[in-house]
């Protein structure tokens, strides 16, 4: 399959998180053959400002669709997530949403942001104050019937029980990976 060259920067790095590197080759001016292959398992980055688990790599399907409209969206994507000085620190971005996406519904989208956020830094004080507002917000009723037994409310709660264990930061990133990542089916976007 053949994608132009910009719309696979967010693949780039998400592969490269996974142990993947990758070879382009430029065919002509507007052709380009890009192959992955597999080197080494790695671990998700907890470092700020390098990479955090659960990249968006779903945008790579619309190339599949229209490689124009993954160029628009990858550009979108890059201005929205990846500026330079961004006024508002990537975890609470990251948690703004997390909120919009339970209020249209997407818990398979807020279950990621969740994930993302917790390995910048969200505390469970923080994430307390979140699901408050999602209950005001949403209703106690859409919360008993809807958020309560999602992907994202198990998430939250193992975050929760973990670290009231002292489980580390680390392992409960990696069970969180582990179970709401690209390999369970509710949330995997591949």
């Amino acid at each position: 399959m053949l994608f132009r060259v910009l719309s696979l920067s967010p693949l780039y790095s998400a592969l490269g998180d996974m142990g993947f590197e990758h070879i382009t080759e430029k065919i002509s001016d507007r052709e380009y053959r890009v192959y992955f292959y597999k080197v080494e398992a790695k671990e998700p980055s907890l470092d700020r400002g390098t990479t955090a688990p659960l990249k968006p790599m779903a945008i790579v399907n619309i190339a599949e669709i229209n490689s124009n409209l993954a160029d628009i969206v990858v550009n979108f994507w890059e201005h929205v997530w990846e500026r330079e000085k961004p006024v508002i620190d990537q975890k609470y971005y990251l948690l703004l949403s997390l909120t919009m996406a339970v209020g249209a519904g997407r818990y398979r989208q807020a279950t990621r942001e969740l994930v993302k956020a917790y390995a910048l830094g969200v505390t469970v004080d923080e994430l307390d104050e979140v699901f408050s507002l999602i209950i005001w917000n949403q209703s106690v009723a859409t919360f008993a019937s809807e958020i309560g037994s999602s992907p994202l409310f198990r998430a939250y709660r193992l975050i929760k029980e973990s670290e009231k264990k002292d489980v580390s930061r680390e392992e409960i990133l990696k069970k969180l990976v582990e179970k709401f990542g690209e390999k369970n089916p509710e949330v995997s976007t591949i």
